[in-house]
């Protein structure tokens, strides 16, 4: 008997993926409404799934996340209004300050990586990478 869980985490896996993708292809189509709109609803649901309904409210309405919350959420509601171009810059800004203390776990597990590995110890880009993670550690 499979765990309802798991298929819950799958589901949201699925959900997550297939907004990525409709973001990425709504971009790539010349900032389309419909295919962002989508993609945002997908993304923040599948989320949802994953971690659970009341721990994205806890990850989202923290006191020291409003300013990112409010940008990453003004940026849906903006691309839902009709302003796809504004609504991803303020999305873009609002995804990096609500996960940048997600972003230097991220560079760790990719350096492990053969290729992009060595492509991380190039000297400019490991500069770039070594001071986004310094700012992370001072809030």
């Amino acid at each position: 008997m499979i765990k309802v869980s798991k298929v819950r985490n799958e589901i949201g896996m699925g959900l997550t993926g297939f907004g990525v993708f409709f973001l990425f292809f709504g971009m790539v189509l010349f900032f389309d409404e419909a295919l962002l709109a989508i993609g945002n609803i997908l993304f923040v649901c599948g989320l949802s799934f994953v971690i659970g309904l009341e721990r994205t409210f806890r990850f989202f309405f923290q006191r020291h996340k409003v300013k990112a919350t409010s940008f990453f959420l003004g940026g849906v509601l903006v691309v839902l209004i009709g302003w796809p171009i504004v609504g991803v810059v303020l999305e873009i800004y609002g995804f990096f300050l609500l996960f940048r203390g997600f972003f230097p776990v991220a560079v760790g597990f990719i350096r492990r990586v053969p290729l992009l590995g060595s492509l991380l110890s190039l000297p400019w880009i490991s500069g770039l990478v070594d001071k986004m993670g310094e700012s992370n550690n001072m809030v």
